[in-house]
């Protein structure tokens, strides 16, 4: 289907022409229009499928733009996906006169408060902020808000927001649409779309194949002090457009940038600790092909749409399976071709072969191809949580004392 053939208002059909969206994707087409009809939704699609436009276009055809208040809000868990959400609907909506605006943290409240002041039609928040906002200022009113969106939703649960979400959600007091999207489904979220979504549209688009088709999945199996000559020797050889090279953690890939700019120009890395501007001008730089490796911690691997990344390589395995899932699908997106290195070492070789099944993952070798079966049998039951187990957990944000666990009274 192409977007002309959808009942679009005039102005956003020109801003998607004017984008170069002529074609829906998958996602897109299925989601449209129980969106626009006013379900509650529940949407499972790979990783680099389109859910942000999915999302993003029937909201912004929905929204009145002459009403001064805020009817759309979208939770989402990390600042990247906050700001990548307001670019895409400020593209799609501004000829129609929608205005996005995020909030999150690491940036001043008392400007982001002087924006909401003005015309705010969706807003997109990261939970803490969000509830920040709540209970210490009147600057965010949610009572015209008529539809709730979670994107990411399962990393929002991985990362402890459940009682930020349960009190954001109590805190729409009016009847609204509830939109779930995720590109896994555990089984924590099945009490959040038993509470709050009514009988809503399932849509789960290649429920078995976790990563994206026009994705490719290389490996090299290495030894652990021979993985930083053969990334090396990887860099060179292979023809990259742009590269994320993923680390477990900022030590790791503050060593790794410091061994690689000895060697290549234009390397950047981004990880979590890393003030708000700085984080935005590094990923600026990134899309507008400035920086051609980036280095990066799990940070940059949830739902950031990076055009020109021809490549994902995994330098440190991931910690498991999701984790392999949202590196690799910064490539390979919206049908677009991609690459996806992983180098593996034997430590790793436990647990790969379980990764590979569960992703239903056909691998390409570099070099010697490692016995899977004869390693499965040498570590027997070894799932690799013992090996991959996170060294710290996320920190918690201080609850209020108004949370005892129990779903807060809605504000008024």
């Amino acid at each position: 289907m192409k977007f002309s053939e959808l009942d679009l208002k005039p102005e956003i059909l020109t801003a998607l022409t004017n984008m170069g969206y002529q074609d829906l994707t998958p996602i897109q087409e299925k989601t449209f229009s129980p969106i626009i009809s006013g379900r509650d939704l529940l949407a499972r699609a790979e990783t680099g499928s389109g859910k942000t436009a999915a999302c993003g276009i029937p909201l912004a055809q929905m929204i009145d733009p002459s009403l001064n208040a805020i009817q759309v809000l979208i939770l989402v868990p990390t600042r990247e996906l906050a700001l990548q959400y307001v670019e895409e609907i400020h593209r799609i909506g501004k000829l129609a006169g929608v205005v996005p605006f995020a909030v999150f943290g690491g940036f001043s409240m008392e400007i982001q408060k002087a924006k909401l002041r003005d015309r705010v039609h969706l807003l997109v928040a990261t939970p803490g902020r969000l509830i920040d906002f709540l209970y210490n200022t009147t600057a965010i009113d949610l009572s015209s808000v008529r539809t709730l969106v979670l994107d990411e939703a399962d990393e929002m649960l991985k990362m402890g927001f459940i009682e930020d979400i349960d009190f954001i959600m109590s805190s729409l007091i009016h009847e609204h649409q509830t939109l779930f999207f995720a590109a896994t489904m555990p089984k924590e979220i099945d009490r959040l779309i038993s509470a709050y979504l009514k009988e809503p549209v399932r849509v789960e688009l290649n429920k078995e194949q976790l990563s994206p088709q026009s994705l490719v999945h290389h490996f090299q199996y290495t030894e652990r002090r021979d993985r930083l000559n053969a990334l090396i020797q990887y860099l060179k050889k292979e023809k990259i457009s742009q590269a994320l090279i993923f680390c477990n953690s900022r030590h790791h890939g503050e060593k790794l940038k410091k061994e690689l700019e000895r060697i290549f120009k234009s390397i950047g890395y981004i990880h979590g600790g890393l003030e708000q501007p700085k984080r935005t001008s590094i990923f600026e730089r990134f899309r507008q092909k400035k920086i051609d490796l980036m280095v990066a911690t799990d940070l940059a691997g949830r739902g950031l749409d990076f055009s020109h990344v021809s490549h994902v390589i995994n330098y440190d395995y991931p910690f498991g399976q999701e984790s392999y899932t949202h590196r690799t699908g910064r490539t390979g997106r919206m049908g677009r071709s991609g690459i996806a290195m992983t180098f593996v070492t034997d430590e790793e070789l436990g647990v790969l072969k379980s990764m590979l099944k569960a992703n239903r993952i056909d691998p390409v070798w570099h070099g010697n191809i490692p016995n899977l079966q004869a390693v499965h049998k040498q570590y027997g039951r070894r799932d690799g949580k013992k090996h991959f187990k996170r060294r710290s957990q996320p920190v918690q944000r201080a609850k209020s004392p108004q949370f005892t666990g129990m779903v807060p009274t809605p504000l008024s």
